[in-house]
C-alpha cells in the first residue's frame, strides 16, 4: 500500500443499549446524572468523534494524493528538461559542425 491508494472503510456506530448482562457500563454508578443521560452524552460524543476522525482521514488522503501528483509532475518535468536539453545540444552540435564544414570548404576553395 502506498500514498496513491486509498481504502474506503465503513464504520457502524452501535447505540449503547442492552438489558441484563448486556447492559452497558453495568459496573458503574452515575451521579448526579442518570445513567441514560450519561449514555446519551457518550453516544453523542462517540458520533462526533467518529465523524471528525472520518473527516481528518479524508483530508489526510487528499493531501497524500496531492503530494503524489506533485511528485509525479516534478519527475515528468525533470524528464522533459532532460529531453529538451539533449535536443538543444544536438542542434547546437549540428550547427557547429555545419559551420566547420563551411570554413574548411572555403579554405580548400581558396587553396585551389
Amino acid at each position: 500500500k502506498n500514498a496513491a491508494t486509498y481504502t474506503k472503510m465503513y464504520k457502524f456506530i452501535k447505540p449503547f443499549r442492552g438489558e441484563g448482562e448486556e447492559e452497558p457500563l453495568l459496573a458503574y454508578e452515575f451521579e448526579p446524572d442518570t445513567k441514560s443521560e450519561v449514555l446519551t452524552d457518550l453516544q453523542e460524543y462517540l458520533l462526533t468523534s467518529q465523524i471528525y476522525h472520518s473527516w481528518m482521514d479524508g483530508a489526510a488522503a487528499e493531501q497524500g494524493s496531492r503530494m503524489t501528483a506533485m511528485e509525479n509532475a516534478s519527475k515528468n518535468a525533470g524528464e522533459l528538461i532532460g529531453s529538451l536539453t539533449l535536443k538543444y545540444n544536438r542542434a547546437r552540435q549540428a550547427r557547429i559542425t555545419t559551420e566547420l564544414i563551411e570554413i574548411i570548404s572555403g579554405a580548400s576553395a581558396l587553396e585551389d
